[in-house]
């Protein structure tokens, strides 16, 4: 049995390191974090953060699963967490999708359920419509989608406007953004805060969120609408329903261009799901993949 960890530095200790060549996903190596525990008696499950989070979103969310019987990677996003933060690389939704590739490669993994949130929504997305012999089974969860983008995160990627403020202010606009996201004030504990934070608090993660903020671009979400519609693994949109951000029409929208998809509320949650409601969020997920076909 797996102990739900008591620190996000617990958590980080909990990660292993992977290191993915020159020319598999840029002109340099790059440095992948990442979780990787449970055994896969009833699959693989691959669990995607968005922005400003890493994997550390999910900390609550992933024991339950290990203990369902399934193995459980969480990496962090390039420039995300504790991957590699330089400031010489791409940090678009397509070169995430790259990142994941070669990730689930270099572990010899074929066929995963992939779970995406926010902007790992869209990289899930990506990968289920031009990778679906990749993604056994998908869900899709508060999902940077269509043209909807935070303001917010937008604003950190103009980097005339926040590369001369101070890490302070960066991290005093982070937990204003923490707390707008929850429903359940009491979610947001000490522990949550700063762990969601921890990545950011320095000048190199302060540089690193701006550049993932400045590769948020609506062209790439867009450039998948028409191809919603090929996607054949079963899916599920699950969405908070108190979200500011990411609208639940979007979600609606989403599964019914998706053949098949199902659309279900968590009502009383916001943005950050996994920690505003953890116990429904993960029995959803295990529900659904009970229900669903799993293949190998």
């Amino acid at each position: 049995m797996i102990s739900d960890w008591r620190t996000w530095q617990e958590f980080k200790a909990a990660q292993q390191e992977m290191v993915l060549p020159a020319g598999t996903v840029a002109h340099i190596p790059l440095t992948i974090r990442y979780i990787d525990l449970g055994e896969a008696q009833q699959g693989t499950i691959l669990l995607m953060h968005g922005i400003p989070t890493w994997g550390y979103l999910y900390h609550a969310v992933i024991p339950v699963l290990v203990q369902a019987g399934y193995r459980v990677l969480v990496p962090d996003f390039l420039g995300h967490g504790w991957s590699d933060r330089r400031d010489r690389f791409d940090r678009s939704f397509q070169d995430q999708a790259r990142m994941i590739t070669a990730f689930l490669a270099a572990l010899e993994l074929s066929r995963v359920d992939v779970v995406g949130h926010d902007t790992g929504g869209a990289v899930a997305l990506i990968l289920a419509i031009e990778h679906a012999d990749l993604v056994n089974r998908l869900v899709i969860t508060n999902s940077v989608c269509y043209d909807r983008f935070d303001d917010d995160m937008l604003d950190f990627g103009h980097p005339l406007r926040w590369q001369a403020r101070s890490v302070a202010d960066l991290v005093a606009a982070l937990e204003a953004s923490l707390a707008d996201g929850l429903s359940n004030p009491s979610q947001l504990t000490p522990e949550f805060r700063e762990g969601i934070i921890a990545p950011w608090a320095s000048t190199e993660g302060k540089l690193s969120l701006l550049r993932n903020a400045a590769a948020l671009n609506a062209n790439q979400t867009m450039a998948l609408v028409d191809r919603h519609g090929n996607i054949v693994a079963p899916t599920l949109i699950l969405w908070a329903m108190d979200d500011p951000w990411q609208k639940s029409e979007d979600g609606q929208q989403l599964a019914s261009e998706i053949p098949g998809a199902n659309f279900q509320a968590i009502k009383g949650a916001s943005h950050w799901v996994q920690q505003d409601a953890p116990e429904e969020f993960s029995e959803a997920l295990l529900t659904f993949f009970t229900d669903s076909v799993f293949t190998t």
